[in-house]
C-alpha cells in the first residue's frame, strides 16, 4: 500500500520536473547515434560511417566527426582534416580532446614542430603531454627542460610512452644518480608497483645491481626472507631488498614486521634505514588503527615522513588524546597539506587542549563558516552554527534561456539523456569551466529543469560568490524520503545527505561494485530489505523504481542505525559495511570527529563526513531541528566483549 501511494506521488512529481518526459521513447536518430558509439568503441570505422550518415545536422555531429577522426589519428594523412576540425570547434571540449590524443600523436612521432605549434591551446593537463612538451625543448636545445622534468621520477606510477622517454633522456644525460633510482624503487614499492620497480631498478649501474631472487622472495613471501635473511647486508642492493620485504610484510603483519626490526635485523641496518623500516611500520600500523603505531613512529624519528605518513602519525594521535604528537605531526606536513581544513581544525584543538586558546581562535577562524564539515565544526568552537546564507541568487528566465542556448551545455544534455554520462560529465565540465556565478548558477538550473540532479548541484557548488544552497543540496523526490523517514522513524534530513553524497539522485545510478539506485542498494542488500518489508513481488530490476529504491534503502538504514546505534556509526556502515563501522571503533568512547578523521578508507572517511555536513545543511533548508555537528557527532562507544550485533545484516 505504501509503495503503490508513493509511485502516485512519484508520478507527479517527476512530471512537474520534467524528469522522464525526453527518455521515455527512442528515435531512429537516438538508435543511429548509439549504434555510432558502439562502432566508435570497438573501433569499427566503417559501421561508425554508415551510422553518421543518418546524423546529418545533429547536435551532437562534433562527437561524430571526433569519433571518426579519432579511429584513424594514426595516419598522417589526416593532419589537415584533424587542423580543420580544431579550428571549426575551437573552444570545445571535443576539440580539447582531439587536441590532446594529436598531440600524443605527433609526440609519438617526434614531429616537434608541429607539436609546439598546436600544444599552446590546449586546455587540459595531461601529463604524458607535459613530457612531451619537455622532450620538444631538449630537442631544440633547452637544457632547463632537465631540472623541470625531473620531479616525473619520483612520481610513484608506472611511465606512459612519453614520460618513459623522458625518462630514457634523463638517464642518458646522468640527470639521474644511483640515489635517485634506489628513491623512485622504495616510492614504488611503497605502491606495490613492483613490475614499474623493477624496471627501474634495471637502469642500475651493472656494479649496483639488484638480486632478482630476493625480490622475488620480498614480493611474495617476506616473512620467511626476514626470518632467515641474507647473510651479508653490506650491499646496499640486498640491504633495500630487506627493507622492501619489511615494507611488503608490514602492509599486513605490521607487529610481525616490528618483532624483526626490534631482533637482530634492525642492529645490521644503518640509522637512516631503520628509521625509514620503522616509519613504514608505524604508518601500516596507523592504518589499521593498533594503538602501538604511536610507539613505533617515534622510532622513525620526526624526519623523513612523506605527508600520507603525517597524516597517520596525527591520527593515531587524536586517537591517544597525545596532542604533542598532533601538532608535531601536522607542523612537519607540507604547506600544502597543512592547507587542508582538516590539519587547520585539528591544530587549533591541539592548541586549545594545551590551553592556547588565543592560538585555537586564530585556526578556527581560518576556516569557521566554510561549507564543509570542518569549517562547521570550527563554526561551532567559535560559538556559532553556519547556516546558508539568508539570500539564494535566483537565476532569471534570461539567464536561463541563455545557458540552454550554450552549445556545449546542449551537447552535455544530450548526452545525458542518451545515458552516455561519462561524456556527458566531462562536456559539461569544460563548457562551465570559467563561468561566473550567474551563469552556473543559470546552467544549474537548466540541469534541475532536465532532471540532471548531480550537474544541477555540483554547478551550484562552484560559485565563489553568489550561492543558492537550496540547488547546491537539491531535494527532488522530497515526498517519497519524507514520508519513507517518517515510516521508518529516521531524520529526513539525514536521509537526503546520505543520499547526496551516495548518487546526487541519480536515478539510474550505478557504481563500479554494482551499486544502483538513489541509495546505491548492492544486490545482496537489496535483496536482504525486500524480505524485511515482505516486497513479495521483488525483482532486480525494481531496483532503481525511485519508491522501491527509497523503501529498501530507508529500510537498511534503519537497521544498521538500531544494530549500532550512533549515526556516524551507521553512515560508515552505510559504505563500508557494518563489520567494519564496529573494528573502527576505539577500546574507550571516542569523540564523533576523531572517529570519522581515522577511518581507514579514504573513501569512508570523506564519505562519513560529507554526509554529516549535509545533514546539518539539509535540516536548516528543510526546517528540520536545528542540532550542532558536535551534538550529531557526540561520543562513539566503546567496542565492548559481550555486544551483540545482527550478523544478518549484509
Amino acid at each position: 500500500m505504501i509503495l503503490r501511494r508513493l509511485l502516485a506521488v512519484l508520478a507527479l512529481a517527476m512530471a512537474s520536473m520534467g524528469v522522464g518526459a525526453s527518455t521515455q521513447k527512442t528515435s531512429a536518430a537516438d538508435d543511429a547515434l548509439l549504434r555510432a558509439y558502439d562502432a566508435f568503441r570497438a573501433g569499427d570505422a566503417m559501421k561508425l560511417q554508415k551510422a553518421a550518415a543518418k546524423l546529418n545536422g545533429h547536435v551532437l555531429a562534433p562527437w561524430l566527426e571526433y569519433w571518426r577522426l579519432r579511429l584513424r589519428l594514426e595516419d598522417a594523412a589526416l593532419d589537415g582534416e584533424v587542423r580543420a576540425f580544431l579550428e571549426r570547434n575551437a573552444r570545445t571540449y571535443v576539440a580539447d580532446r582531439l587536441r590532446g590524443e594529436w598531440l600524443k600523436e605527433l609526440g609519438r612521432r617526434g614531429d616537434w614542430q608541429s607539436f609546439e605549434k598546436e600544444l599552446p591551446p590546449l586546455a587540459q593537463d595531461d601529463g604524458e603531454i607535459r613530457c612531451y612538451g619537455w622532450l620538444a625543448r631538449l630537442q631544440r636545445g633547452d637544457d632547463s627542460a632537465y631540472d623541470e622534468a625531473k620531479p616525473i621520477w619520483l612520481e610513484p606510477r608506472e611511465f606512459t610512452e612519453g614520460c618513459g622517454k623522458l625518462a630514457e633522456r634523463l638517464l642518458a644525460a646522468g640527470r639521474i644518480s644511483v640515489d635517485d633510482v634506489w628513491q623512485r624503487a622504495r616510492l614504488l614499492f611503497e605502491a606495490s608497483q613492483i613490475n614499474a620497480a623493477r624496471r627501474a631498478l634495471a637502469t642500475l649501474p651493472q656494479g649496483e645491481a639488484h638480486d632478482e631472487r630476493l625480490l622475488n622472495q620480498a614480493a611474495t613471501n617476506p616473512r620467511n626472507l626476514l626470518a632467515v635473511p641474507p647473510a651479508r647486508l653490506g650491499k646496499r642492493a640486498t640491504r633495500e631488498m630487506t627493507l622492501f620485504a619489511v615494507t611488503r610484510l608490514a602492509r599486513g603483519e605490521p607487529e610481525a614486521a616490528a618483532g624483526f626490526l626490534r631482533g637482530k635485523l634492525g642492529s645490521q641496518l644503518d640509522a637512516e634505514e631503520l628509521k625509514y623500516a620503522w616509519g613504514r611500520v608505524g604508518y601500516e600500523a596507523a592504518r589499521r588503527l593498533l594503538p602501538e603505531a604511536s610507539a613505533w613512529y617515534r622510532l622513525a624519528g620526526p624526519t623523513g615522513l612523506s605527508d600520507e605518513q603525517l597524516a597517520w602519525k596525527a591520527r593515531v594521535a587524536l586517537r591517544n588524546a597525545d596532542w604533542d604528537m598532533v601538532r608535531d605531526a601536522i607542523d612537519r606536513m607540507s604547506a600544502a597539506a597543512r592547507q587542508d581544513p582538516a590539519w587547520t581544525y585539528w591544530y587549533g584543538r591541539a592548541l586549545g587542549a594545551q590551553g592556547r586558546e588565543d592560538g585555537a581562535q586564530a585556526y578556527f577562524l581560518r576556516i569557521g563558516g566554510q561549507p564543509n564539515f570542518y569549517g562547521l565544526l570550527a563554526a561551532e568552537e567559535l560559538g556559532y552554527i553556519a547556516a546558508p546564507p539568508e539570500l539564494f541568487h535566483v537565476p532569471s528566465e534570461i539567464e536561463v534561456k541563455e545557458a540552454s542556448a550554450n552549445a556545449g551545455l546542449a551537447r552535455a544534455l544530450e548526452l545525458y539523456r542518451l545515458d552516455l554520462r561519462a561524456e556527458a560529465t566531462r562536456e559539461w565540465l569544460f563548457t562551465i569551466r570559467g563561468m561566473e556565478d550567474g551563469q552556473l548558477l543559470a546552467a544549474a538550473e537548466l540541469a534541475r529543469r532536465s532532471g540532471v540532479f548531480d550537474r544541477a548541484i555540483n554547478t551550484a557548488d562552484r560559485t565563489a560568490r553568489l550561492h543558492n544552497y537550496k540547488m547546491r543540496f537539491l531535494a527532488p523526490f522530497r515526498e517519497v524520503f519524507a514520508e519513507q523517514a517518517r515510516v521508518y522513524r529516521l531524520e529526513e534530513a539525514w536521509v537526503l545527505g546520505l543520499v547526496r553524497q551516495e548518487s546526487r539522485f541519480i536515478v539510474n545510478a550505478r557504481s563500479s561494485a554494482g551499486a544502483m539506485g538513489l541509495m546505491q542498494l548492492m544486490p545482496a542488500t537489496a535483496r536482504w530489505s525486500a524480505r524485511k518489508i515482505g516486497l513479495s513481488n521483488y525483482t532486480p530490476a525494481r531496483v532503481t523504481e525511485v519508491p522501491t529504491n527509497v523503501a529498501l534503502g530507508t529500510n537498511y538504514l534503519r537497521h544498521v542505525l538500531d544494530d549500532l546505534g550512533h549515526p556516524v556509526l551507521a553512515a560508515a556502515a552505510y559504505n563500508a559495511g557494518p563489520k567494519r563501522a564496529r573494528r573502527w571503533r576505539d577500546a574507550r568512547p571516542l569523540e564523533g570527529a576523531i572517529y570519522a578523521e581515522t577511518i581507514p578508507f579514504n573513501e569512508t572517511r570523506d564519505y562519513v563526513k560529507k554526509v554529516m555536513a549535509n545533514t546539518m545543511y539539509y535540516s536548516q533548508l528543510i526546517g528540520g531541528k536545528v542540532v550542532p555537528l558536535k551534538d550529531r557527532l557526540s561520543l562513539v562507544p566503546a567496542r565492548g566483549r559481550s555486544e551483540r550485533f545482527d550478523e544478518e545484516l549484509p
